[in-house]
């Protein structure tokens, strides 16, 4: 079979040329495609998908609609397009169907299509009821505590290794090294994957994205000079076909400060697993640098469906009672995290933010609608 979202009679064509005889299949007949990181959010062309369509009916060729339904990756799980390019968390794929299962105007008028292609007399069930969707009020966060106040048992590594060689497969990692020789110059890490958060002596310096090609940053002279340097890397997906497939994480090589290989490394593992929340102190005082937690609670009269909206927010990840919705991060298109109504509880729920960034907490909302 082929796959493609436009032009089957081009692509049955090229299926005949390798199949002379046997049935005409599009595996994935594409609706829209997925969204990624930085990137406008894509809608497909409708018009013409119904014309494509109709052209596979009428020639008696069969079709699988990807996606059918639009879904979420939950979690860390969300994978990349290549060259690198993060998927975000939602995978809305501008379907028939959307996140939340409901039916669109592009539904609608497949459905009519194929409708006219079923023998005479064929009737079509109703569909069912929409599912509940609720607003959630502006989240009031009263709760707050620094990644680095909360860190695991360290590694000790003579260099940065890729995360999966300390049975890590997704989240963060800190690697974390004394200064000496040189204190400041040019850093470059050889290679980081994806998003490096540098703090020298506590502070936060900058971040260095694989997205923008990002490689060095400069640490400034300094009196008395630097002592510490932590590198906190973000996993933010793999790439998930082709021959890009071994897409380790962390920092894969080394690093060096003005050409001079730094060594003696701690590691911390932070696979951000649900579970690791329970560990977590936090306190009411404000953050002082960035990387922080923020906790709040909501109440609900009764639950639905809903979309959080992290608009004033800056990077990072969300959970719902323990329910990991996925990434947000403030380059878009996404804005708001589909949290669906399992996810949620009659009366209080606890919302935790992680940030990368933020030093303090923006309002969250939730909404019944992506828009």
């Amino acid at each position: 079979m082929v796959n493609f979202g436009s032009d089957p009679a081009g692509g049955f064509k090229a299926l005949r040329e390798i199949l002379p005889k046997g049935p005409l299949m599009c595996g994935e007949f594409y609706p829209g495609w997925f969204d990624t990181w930085g990137a406008p959010h894509h809608t497909g062309k409708t018009p013409q998908y119904l014309a494509d369509l109709e052209f596979m009916l009428t020639n008696g060729a069969s079709f699988s609609i990807y996606m059918a339904h639009g879904g979420t990756t939950f979690g860390l799980w969300s994978g990349a397009d290549r060259p690198f390019k993060p998927d975000t968390s939602s995978y809305d794929y501008d379907a028939p169907l959307d996140e939340m299962g409901r039916p669109t105007p592009k539904y609608f008028a497949i459905r009519d299509l194929i409708k006219s292609f079923l023998p005479k007399g064929t009737v079509l069930p109703d569909l069912p009821a929409p599912l509940p969707a609720v607003e959630v009020p502006a989240v009031t966060f009263t709760e707050t505590t620094g990644l680095f106040d909360n860190l695991p048992e360290a590694v000790r590594s003579p260099q940065p290794r890729p995360m999966e060689t300390f049975g890590q497969n997704h989240g963060f990692i800190l690697y974390r090294t004394r200064l000496v020789g040189h204190h400041s110059g040019k850093l470059a890490m050889t290679e980081v994957r994806d998003y490096a958060s540098v703090y020298v002596d506590g502070a936060y310096l900058g971040a260095l994205s694989r997205t923008r090609k990002e490689s060095t940053l400069d640490i400034p002279k300094a009196d008395p000079p630097p002592k510490s340097l932590d590198i906190l890397v973000e996993a933010m997906g793999r790439i998930n076909f082709g021959p890009l497939l071994l897409d380790r994480k962390g920092i894969t090589e080394r690093v060096t400060l003005d050409n001079m290989t730094l060594m003696g490394w701690e590691v911390f593992p932070l696979p951000m697993a649900d579970d690791d929340l329970a560990g977590l102190k936090f306190g009411t005082a404000p953050a002082t640098r960035p990387g922080n937690f923020f906790r709040g609670r909501f109440d609900l009269p009764e639950v639905g469906d809903t979309y959080l909206d992290m608009t004033g927010w800056k990077k990072g990840i969300v959970w719902v009672n323990g329910h990991n919705l996925g990434r947000y991060w403030e380059i878009g298109p996404q804005r708001r995290l589909y949290c669906p109504a399992p996810f949620l509880k009659q009366g209080m729920n606890e919302i935790v933010v992680f940030d990368l960034h933020a030093l303090q907490p923006a309002a969250v909302r939730g909404w019944k609608s992506l828009e």
